[in-house]
């Protein structure tokens, strides 16, 4: 029977939905209805009642006023008998009675005058009375001033909108913001606008921890809702649970359903209070369920395949893609937004308006007749302005711009056609980025003040050597003539003459013995300068001849290919006003110029470089103990500049117009290939400690390059104006200079810590004016004392110049 009721049900259900919504809503208009009249009806009985208590205080005064005659007609009489005094009772209740209203103070009165008639008994009962009036007036004015209140109140009620709000709380919806989406107010502090037109704040609803903690610790948990549209929860009451569990179960009410139906009445007896079952738990409840691994793995596919969708991201989708171009209150949004996409570019500001643009401008601003005509005969793109300026009383008069939607689309134009870079402005500290390097003063000592002047020669000097204990100085000239100095004091030693100009003088590193090596013409011709003692001499000598007949010796091809390179002979230069002992001369013929001389530090090997050939035989290095000649390369590397020896290492430098090679001599290899910036390489000086080298070029540049950081150079100077012409190397103080065609000396101060991670520290610390400059040449050579910090410089000018600390 329940089963046959229950189809009944659904099946009257499914048929009359059409009919049950026509039933709601017959029901609601009803209801409104009804709602309606008893409205009315309240207001009916609150007038009624308005009017019943007007009437009572007309019907109080009328007794008032009749009893004041009584009174006054007993006070006439004075001797009236109780017979007339009944008559006068009788008289006021027939007429209260007429009037339907009695009064029981009134009969109190009367009874009491009835039966005490004496004066004194009258006057108290008259005051007694009294008090009752007043208390009846009094209650009477109470129940009319709430009578008006309640129909204010009900007055009041009709234009509340909380009372006309269609929602079946007490209190109304709290925000008022019609159908207005929330997500409008995702990136505000409130939700929207009560009716006030008070902001509703944001509830802080934390995050899921507290959440989760706030639902563990209260009992209402399960029947707590959230109410999005006002951001509240809400705790449902037993009724409305009932309710959603009825909704739930399909138990719906429909236009034939009847509640006072025994069957739907619920049996509320006593609980019937059950044992708990005892048996042991099936195994079924420990084991997996089949039916749920099925369902989860049709889930995993579905979602695989897409069937199923997070609902969120399809609501993210269907969301309108339009939005503000230019809007920048929201980077994070933006950048969300524009994911994948170059960022958005501000647009160019417009040009503020100017004291032309006013509707009141000064006089200075207001164009003559002249300027008018001549601004009309101007092409429209080189008018300054798009209108000429015109003065009014007010801004009423100003009429409308006729260009102004012109203009407005052409900026619209300009904003969207315009292509334009987004440029990252650094807020930079300029003084940041000049590095912290020690003061000048604290560097010292270093070469500063002219101490001697070397005068002597007829024409440029174009190169100068000191010897290895400081106390020569040697000096090649373009007159022919080598001069040999003493740095104390100046004077000029001895003078060498040659046939050819001197391009190049080297001084041995040999402390043992006193040899200059000289680059004239097509010769290199190394010398005995006879300025040491006696064993310095024999020493000298020794070694000038020891390698005679060496050559010889060699193997024929040996032999064959050294006499292809350099021919090597020996001078004897006997004793004269010159010399004044015999000295002994080795002269190496190349048959090419050479414009450099470099000798290796323990003294036997010089390599030099010829002035204008690029071929594999520009390069030479000459062994003295053995007179032999070797060309190290057998392929050109190009127009070499400078050939530099490592101080304690077999390797080999060679620097061309862009690059600098380094060769192990031992391996016979290249070690590495480091490029230069500089157009056009001039001169090179390797550091004592043989990681560093300096190079100078014709483009005014000076590199600093560090070997084990890489091919590039770690500092690049340009401070000469001219060309640079050479760079040297203090040997044992942490200094080094460079000279120039625009006659300057500038010494830097050049530290090289042992540190590995501690790059070099180079410091500018003078600038010297040396020499003067002729013919758009200055200094044309430079070179540090051995021992001391004293810088030589050769010039232009036909000087040699020491300067000292």
């Amino acid at each position: 029977r329940m089963a046959l009721r229950r189809s009944t049900r659904k099946r009257k259900n499914r048929d009359g939905g059409a009919a049950e919504a026509k039933a709601e809503a017959k029901a609601e208009a009803v209801e409104k209805k009804q709602r309606q009249d008893e409205e009315e009806e309240q207001e009916e009985e609150e007038d009624l009642m308005v009017a019943n208590v007007d009437r009572d205080e007309e019907s109080e005064d009328g007794e008032e006023s009749e009893m004041e005659e009584q009174h006054q007609q007993d006070d006439d009489d004075g001797g009236d008998d109780d017979d007339g005094s009944e008559s006068s009772e009788l008289e006021d209740s027939e007429a209260s009675d007429e009037d339907g209203n009695d009064s029981d103070a009134n009969r109190k009165s009367d009874s009491t005058n009835q039966h005490e008639p004496d004066d004194g008994d009258a006057q108290d009962a008259e005051e007694e009375a009294e008090a009752a009036r007043r208390i009846r007036r009094n209650t009477i004015a109470n129940k009319k001033k709430l009578m008006l209140q309640r129909r204010r109140e009900l007055r009041e009620k009709k234009q509340n909108l909380a009372e006309l709000s269609d929602s079946e709380d007490e209190e109304g919806p709290l925000i008022r913001t019609g159908d207005v989406p929330a997500e409008w107010y995702d990136e505000y502090d409130h939700i929207g606008y009560d009716i006030q037109g008070k902001k509703v704040m944001r509830s802080d609803r934390g995050d899921g921890m507290d959440e989760f903690l706030s639902r563990t610790d209260d009992p209402n948990r399960f029947r707590t809702v959230y109410d999005a549209e006002n951001d509240r929860k809400v705790v449902l009451t037993d009724e409305e649970m009932r309710i959603i569990r009825n909704l739930r179960r399909g138990r719906v009410a429909h236009s034939d359903f009847n509640p006072e139906d025994p069957k739907y009445i619920l049996d509320e007896g006593e609980r019937r209070i059950e044992p708990l079952p005892a048996a042991t738990e099936p195994k079924r409840r420990f084991v997996p369920s089949k039916w749920e691994e099925k369902k989860i793995v049709k889930l995993v596919n579905a979602i695989r395949n897409g069937w199923v969708r997070d609902p969120a991201r399809e609501r993210e989708a269907r969301k309108p893609k339009t939005y503000l171009m230019w809007d920048a209150s929201n980077d994070a949004a933006a950048q969300a937004r524009a994911k994948g996409l170059p960022p958005a570019i501000p647009p160019p500001k417009s040009k503020p308006p100017g004291h032309a643009e006013s509707y009141n401008p000064p006089e200075e601003y207001l164009p003559t007749a002249e300027e008018i005509e001549a601004w009309e005969q101007l092409d429209p793109s080189d008018r300054p302005f798009d209108f000429i300026p015109t003065k009014y009383s007010s801004m009423r008069e100003v009429p409308a711009y006729q260009d102004f939607i012109k203009e407005r689309f052409e900026r619209c134009l300009d904003l969207y056609l315009c292509p334009r870079t987004r440029k990252k402005r650094l807020d930079i500290d300029p003084e940041s980025l000049i590095p912290k390097l020690p003061k000048p003063t604290e560097l010292r000592p270093f070469p500063t003040t002219l101490a001697i002047e070397f005068v002597g020669h007829q024409e440029k000097i174009r190169s100068i050597s000191v010897s290895p204990d400081g106390q020569w100085m040697a000096s090649g000239s373009d007159d022919k003539t080598v001069r040999v100095w003493e740095t104390d004091s100046g004077r000029c030693f001895r003078t060498f003459e040659f046939d050819e100009i001197v391009d190049a003088v080297a001084w041995s590193p040999d402390t043992t013995a006193p040899l200059l090596a000289v680059a004239s013409g097509t010769q290199i011709v190394v010398m005995h300068t006879q300025t040491g003692n006696d064993e310095a001499t024999q020493s000298a000598e020794e070694r000038l001849l020891s390698g005679d007949g060496k050559n010889r010796s060699a193997s024929g091809a040996a032999a064959a290919a050294a006499a292809k390179l350099a021919q090597w002979s020996t001078m004897r230069v006997e004793s004269d006003e010159l010399y004044s002992r015999p000295a002994s001369r080795v002269v190496i013929d190349t048959g090419k110029r050479m414009k450099s001389i470099n000798w290796h530090p323990k003294g036997d090997y010089l390599a030099t470089v010829a002035s204008t050939q690029a071929t594999a035989k520009s390069v030479l290095v000459h062994r003295l103990s053995h007179r032999l000649t070797m060309a190290p390369f057998t392929k050109s590397k190009g127009l070499v500049q400078r050939v530099a020896f490592h101080p304690a290492k077999p390797i080999f430098f060679v620097a061309t117009q862009r690059h600098i090679r380094v060769y192990n001599l031992v391996q016979q290899q290249l070690l590495k290939k480091m490029q230069c910036p500089a157009k056009w390489i001039s001169s090179m000086s390797i550091h004592p400690g043989g990681d560093n080298l300096i190079v100078g070029s014709y483009d005014r540049k000076v590199c600093w390059y560090d070997l084990d950081l890489g091919a590039r150079p770690y500092r690049t100077l340009k401070y000469h104006d001219k060309a640079v012409r050479g760079v040297h190397f203090h040997p044992t103080y942490p200094l080094f200079v460079s000279c120039s065609d625009d006659g300057n000396l500038h010494v830097f101060h050049g530290r090289v810590y042992n540190d590995l991670l501690t790059n070099p520290l180079i410091v500018p610390v003078k600038i010297i004016k040396a020499h003067k400059v002729v013919q758009d040449l200055g200094v044309l050579d430079c070179v540090f004392h051995p021992t001391q910090p004293y810088v030589f410089s050769a010039g232009a000018d036909r000087t040699v110049r020491l300067f000292t600390t």
